[in-house]
């Protein structure tokens, strides 16, 4: 699960490989998505503000559900096929992280 946001951190840098394609994420609903992205980001973000993950439940919350409700059909389809974000989507996931006031991962 934290795999996402370090993924997305490792991508936004560009110069990091992406891991390979995650088979169960092929038949996932947005809601499933979503719910990676919060258990994601509880673990990510309670290990870089050195908290619980019940202090960063709301704002991990909040980027969940924004990152993944300002997907297009094409981001969730992308998700499916590899289990992380695509390029579009992890700038919105940042802009997210910013606005839900959460650090950066990178």
């Amino acid at each position: 699960m934290a795999a996402l946001l370090s993924v997305a951190a490792q991508a936004a840098s560009s110069q990091a490989p992406l891991p390979p394609p995650d088979p169960t994420a092929k038949n996932l609903s947005p809601y499933r998505i979503q719910l990676r992205a919060f258990d994601a980001c509880l673990v990510t973000q309670s290990r870089l503000m050195g908290t619980t993950r019940e202090a960063v439940h709301s704002a991990c919350s909040c980027y969940a559900k924004g990152t993944v409700g300002s997907m297009t059909k094409a981001e969730l389809q992308a998700f499916r096929d590899t289990g992380y974000f695509d390029d579009s989507t992890r700038a919105k996931a940042l802009g997210f992280i910013d606005s839900c006031r959460l650090r950066r991962p990178i």
